[in-house]
């Protein structure tokens, strides 16, 4: 009994930590992007297509 009581446990905390871990992750990432005016994106867009006009 006690043991299934610490499994139903475990696994609660488990999908508990695992979604906030993700969403630290994610706010992590957030923080790290690099802005870019909209001409410097359009350059950088260009440059990332093989076709020739």
């Amino acid at each position: 009994m006690v043991a299934s009581v610490i499994a139903v446990l475990l696994v609660v905390m488990i999908g508990l930590a695992l979604p906030l871990a993700l969403y630290r992750f994610v706010r992590a990432e957030h923080d790290k992007r690099e802005t870019m005016t909209r001409d410097d994106a359009e350059r950088a867009a260009r440059r990332d297509t093989h076709e020739k006009r």
